[in-house]
């Protein structure tokens, strides 16, 4: 059962990290807003072509519970996704990646202060470690740019993006005993209605870019990897191991995303790079050998 939590979770950074590269990919092709709207739209349309029986089995179930679930999909899905393809326009997707590991922080903090769950001193220990590979690459590892608390746009939205989706995950503990195909087709309807006032507010400012061949490309890939699989994958993983553990392998997307922005988007690899990979991977093992 372990293991087969490590997969799902692995294979949900795997995706995470790609939805970098490939929000990085989206710039002039199409712009984040309506990034947003279409990937979910299509992901939900997706999901409607084999489990609308099963939400209509669950409608009882889904209608009790629409409000949270509602939630989850304006700031898990929609609120996340909004802010990095944003933030995206600003910074690298090594940067975007890697900021990601400061989620832990956020889960861990929100599960004391609201349910009293203690972290351990080996996970703490390990996301000081990842916390650090965090302001290394928000700093590009200069020390004066970290004391002056010098941040770029872009890499600001991504540190708000992360507290969003901390807090999605925490929320997780209360969501009803769904099958998971009622609840990913509801979530992903939540986060395509909530993302289209920001469309058209893109539209209404005259900065919307309508997607060329290249934006269709990178809001198919987004609608079926990050946004089924990994979600799917990430929910049934807190499932298992519960949130503080779950959330700790949200540090593995740098690993993935800064791996495929060399080899895809020709993006350099610098020397603070490696010590902050370094430094998340120490995380996750120091924070797996401490579990509860």
């Amino acid at each position: 059962m372990i293991i087969r939590a490590y997969l799902f979770l692995a294979i949900t950074a795997l995706s995470w990290g790609g939805n970098a590269v490939a929000g990085k990919m989206a710039v002039g092709h199409i712009s984040p807003m309506l990034l947003t709207s279409i990937r979910w739209g299509l992901a939900f349309a997706i999901l409607l072509t084999f489990a609308l029986p099963q939400v209509r089995r669950d409608m009882k179930l889904i209608r009790a519970n629409l409000p949270l679930l509602m939630g989850y999909g304006a700031v898990g899905f929609t609120a996340f996704n909004i802010l990095l393809y944003s933030a995206l326009e600003y910074t690298t997707a090594i940067n975007v990646a890697i900021e990601q590991a400061g989620m832990p922080m956020v889960i861990f903090l929100a599960n004391f202060i609201l349910f009293r769950i203690k972290a351990t001193p080996a996970q703490i220990l390990g996301f000081l470690l990842t916390l650090s590979g965090v302001a290394i690459t928000a700093s590009s590892g200069s020390l004066a740019r970290l004391i002056g608390l010098e941040l770029n746009q872009g890499d600001a939205l991504m540190l708000l993006a992360v507290v969003c989706y901390g807090g999605y995950t925490v929320a997780l503990r209360y969501k009803p005993q769904l099958h998971w195909q009622s609840m990913i087709t509801v979530m992903a309807g939540a986060a395509f209605l909530t993302s289209l006032p920001f469309s058209a507010f893109e539209v209404a400012r005259e900065t919307v870019i309508w997607p060329d061949t290249t934006g269709w490309l990178v809001a198919a890939f987004t609608a079926v990897f990050p946004s089924l699989v990994a979600q799917v994958l990430f929910i049934k993983g807190n499932e298992i191991i519960g949130s503080n553990r779950a959330g700790i392998f949200i540090n593995l997307v740098p690993i993935f995303g800064t791996l495929l922005s060399v080899m895809i988007l020709g993006e350099m690899l610098h020397l603070y790079h490696v010590v902050a990979l370094g430094l998340v991977l120490g995380g996750i093992w120091l924070s797996e050998r401490g579990k509860k």
